[in-house]
């Protein structure tokens, strides 16, 4: 049964002695569906086990061991409420996602396992996963990364002098940067606890600490006790570097050998225990392709078409053959004025700094050779390359790497903060003996 049950906080009391007053069986029914109320909305039993169904092939393909039921029930549950407020809250600002965008979206991750959109969706069938499912679980992600964006992105600011500072104490170009394969497992406060909460909460952690430092199964006790989000996954966060993880882990992992198990570290959220999996070293020197090109281009409007606008660069590309100069046929010819007085040049740039199509095509021309008439959202191009070098740009590429993982670093701590906060401050109702 699909329905939506609109409930304003503490509603449920009078859905509740409404159903003592007027016995009908189909409340009754709907009553004994509902695993919690979330704000306005509800959690349906079929749905909390349709998606425990889900995670529980997901965590046996990945051969770790199953946490009990009950705990795992939980876990998922918590997921889905936090899921439903951001949705809520997406709902409310206005954000969606069209059947284009979907489309799109899948066609584009179709792409990237080289199949086209049918083959991945036989793909999925096959391997047991429902197409419809998938592209509900896309639409989720695409919405709820849209909401953190414009809630959270927005604040997020890195500074100058903060790429300066890690680099003048933590980054040293052409030394190697260590890389920590790190697991995760988070005892949430919530914001203003009490001081008898907190001391809970550590007493909580220290437990687990020694019990995982005895041998416990790190994997099995995160997903049976984190709050975090990858609870679900075993705590695992994947390789990082320092610059890629929270601050207030930055200063432990380095003490940590390969299996040790840190002491709790305290933040706004609660207490964090993290394990090193794994470490290793990776080199910090990149050199980049630099390509001199030049182009002539011709755009469409009402008098010039794509069969027109293609025409041309054909017949100029003819002259070019027959020994006119490119420059001087740019100057006279291509409507990107800005190129066109320098005799079409783009001078030197660097992979990423033009568009697809147009780059796609220049990397696959030799030194001199032009090409056939490419399309990209300016109208048509013909592209000459002029000359390749490889250059070391490690220190801008470094400086870089650090803004953008320093950004990454404060949206993660950002975003934990909200969601915590979002999380304390709703409605929800959850009954724990349905679980």
């Amino acid at each position: 049964m699909k329905f939506k049950l609109r409930l304003k906080k503490n509603q449920q009391i009078a859905l509740l002695c409404g159903a003592l007053l007027f016995p009908f069986t189909a409340p009754a029914e709907v009553l004994d569906n509902i695993i919690a109320i979330v704000e306005d909305d509800v959690i349906l039993e079929n749905e909390l086990q349709r998606e425990v169904s889900t995670i529980e092939q997901r965590i046996a393909a990945s051969k770790s061991p199953i946490p009990p039921l009950s705990i795992l029930r939980r876990q998922v549950l918590e997921r889905m409420i936090v899921d439903k407020l951001q949705r809520q809250l997406a709902d409310k600002a206005g954000i969606n996602v069209s059947e284009e965008m979907l489309t799109s979206s899948a066609t584009d991750i179709a792409r990237r396992n080289n199949m086209t959109l049918d083959e991945f969706r036989a793909e999925l069938e096959k391997q047991g996963m429902n197409y419809a499912s998938f592209l509900e679980n896309m639409k989720n992600e695409i919405i709820v990364n849209e909401l953190r964006g414009r809630e959270i992105g927005g604040r997020i600011k890195v500074t100058d002098r903060e790429i300066e500072h890690y680099l003048e104490t933590q980054g040293k170009v052409g030394e190697e940067l260590n890389q920590y394969h790190l697991g995760h497992i988070l005892i949430a406060l919530p914001e203003g606890a009490s001081a008898a909460a907190i001391q809970k909460a550590q007493a909580k952690a220290e437990e687990l600490v020694k019990k995982l430092r005895t041998g416990q199964d790190f994997t099995q006790t995160a997903m049976s006790e984190s709050n975090d989000g990858n609870a679900l996954k075993g705590g695992d966060l994947g390789w990082r570097t320092l610059r890629d993880m929270p601050t207030l882990f930055v200063s432990e992992v380095d003490k940590l050998r390969q299996g040790d198990v840190s002491e709790p570290l305290r933040s706004p959220s609660g207490f964090h225990i993290i394990k090193m999996l794994e470490r290793k070293g990776l080199a910090d020197t990149h050199t980049i392709v630099k390509t001199k090109v030049r182009h002539i281009l011709i755009k469409t409007n009402e008098l010039v078409d794509d069969a027109e606008a293609s025409k041309r660069l054909w017949t100029l590309k003819e002259r070019i053959a027959n020994g006119d100069d490119f420059a001087a046929l740019a100057r006279a010819h291509s409507d990107d004025k800005g190129s066109a007085i320098k005799g079409g040049s783009l001078d030197w740039v660097e992979p990423g700094a033009l568009v697809k199509p147009f780059e796609e095509a220049m990397s696959k021309l030799k030194i001199n050779e032009i090409s056939d008439p490419v399309q990209t959202q300016f109208g048509w191009h013909l592209i000459q390359v002029l000359d390749r070098e490889n250059r070391d740009n490690s220190a801008e590429f470094k400086k870089n790497q650090v803004r953008e993982a320093i950004r990454k670093r404060k949206i993660e701590e950002e975003t934990e903060l909200w969601m915590r906060k979002l999380r304390d401050e709703a409605f929800v109702e959850i009954y724990s003996n349905r679980l």
